[in-house]
């Protein structure tokens, strides 16, 4: 029996479990298990913008109001019609919020392969990657699932704003400074470009967890955000998805922000925008567009060792400031969805979540 969790569309907090059949499996397909997955504010933004960026289309319920939310985790084969591909290897990539997953592997190669179902055909590849782990379980799963999905995203903008020397700032304004993207972001920056200072912007509840994360040169709060130089020359990496505060940064910065950059949407109760805003015209990032023009200059091997150098720096480090929680069943899985929505889930913990 399948489990899956489906989500209103129109209505994010209405979510109900639904059960189905184990499909059949025709020649060269394969069944996957989903053993656990990780669950960030990253997850919330593709259900935000599930529409417009085409989220839903990945893991489609049949019904237009309802959607499953896109994960990324581990999963197990259980069944297999594809003669290169066992029953009992594990793979990591793009999962639904379900037990199972019906694959049609394309491109199978030994270190992984691509899901060539036809519904998921002219969506980005970087999703459609599934990577071959072998039959066991190997070290720093949890955090892999829970950081690497965003740290690609981190790696990319700093990578797109160093292409870009920096468009000529001196600064880096970072909103959500707590958020697992913000904090790959401004490692990556410091480890690369250690010529730009770090500035995070959170809310005062976050103060103390993002100092005491060293990744940042200053740390404002939002309702302090005046307080910060505005004459130095910033580039700004909004995470937020805060119309408000959007038009406080331009505002405050004006002429002196030389870059706005728009990513994700972590404080869904207050997204949209910001009307007749100072200085420079927010451009929105999208990281699978970046990842596969970065992979064409330096090619797919050469994209994964740099991000992986630098991944490997920053699971390093994380776990002084990060504790993973295992989380399993229906129910767990099902609040955790719900208070991960709401933006409840304190930066400092790290969610797993397991169907069994």
């Amino acid at each position: 029996m399948i489990q899956s969790l489906w989500v209103k569309k129109e209505d994010l907090a209405k979510s109900e479990w639904h059960e189905a059949d184990l499909p059949s499996l025709a020649d060269g397909q394969i069944l996957l298990a989903v053993e656990k997955y990780a669950l960030t504010a990253n997850n919330i933004t593709y259900a935000v913008v599930g529409d417009g960026f085409g989220y839903w289309n990945f893991f489609p319920t049949g019904d237009d109001d309802w959607g499953i939310v896109p994960v990324w985790g581990f999963a197990r084969v259980v069944a297999s019609e594809n003669a290169d591909i066992a029953v009992g290897e594990r793979v990591y990539g793009y999962l639904p919020m379900a037990s199972h997953l019906l694959v049609t592997p394309t491109n199978v190669q030994d270190g992984g392969f691509v899901d060539g179902v036809a519904h998921r055909q002219g969506l980005a590849i970087i999703y459609n990657q599934y990577h071959r782990l072998g039959p066991d379980e190997g070290t720093l799963e949890a955090e892999r699932a829970i950081f690497q999905p965003l740290f690609t995203t981190s790696f990319l903008i700093e990578d797109f704003m160093r292409s870009s020397d920096w468009f000529g700032a001196e600064a880096l304004l970072m909103t959500s400074a707590s958020s697992k993207t913000s904090l790959g972001l401004a490692m990556v920056a410091k480890n690369l470009s250690p010529g730009i200072k770090r500035i995070g912007l959170t809310s005062a509840g976050n103060k103390l967890f993002v100092e005491q994360s060293g990744l940042y040169d200053e740390v404002w709060t939002y309702d302090n955000l005046s307080a910060a130089d505005a004459d130095r020359p910033t580039v700004s990496v909004d995470f937020a998805g805060n119309g408000k505060l959007l038009g406080a940064i331009h505002a405050h910065w004006g002429d002196a922000l030389k870059f706005s950059s728009l990513v994700g949407a972590t404080h869904v109760s207050e997204r949209g925008g910001a009307d007749d805003l100072q200085g420079p015209k927010p451009v929105l990032f999208f990281a699978p567009t970046a990842a596969e023009s970065l992979m064409k200059q330096i090619g797919p091997a050469a994209f994964r060792a740099r991000v992986d150098e630098q991944f490997s720096a920053f699971v390093g480090g994380a776990s002084a400031y990060l504790k993973v929680e295992d989380l399993a069943g229906r129910d767990a899985l099902q609040s955790a969805y719900l208070a991960m929505l709401a933006n409840e889930v304190a930066p400092s913990r790290g969610l797993m979540c397991h169907f069994a």
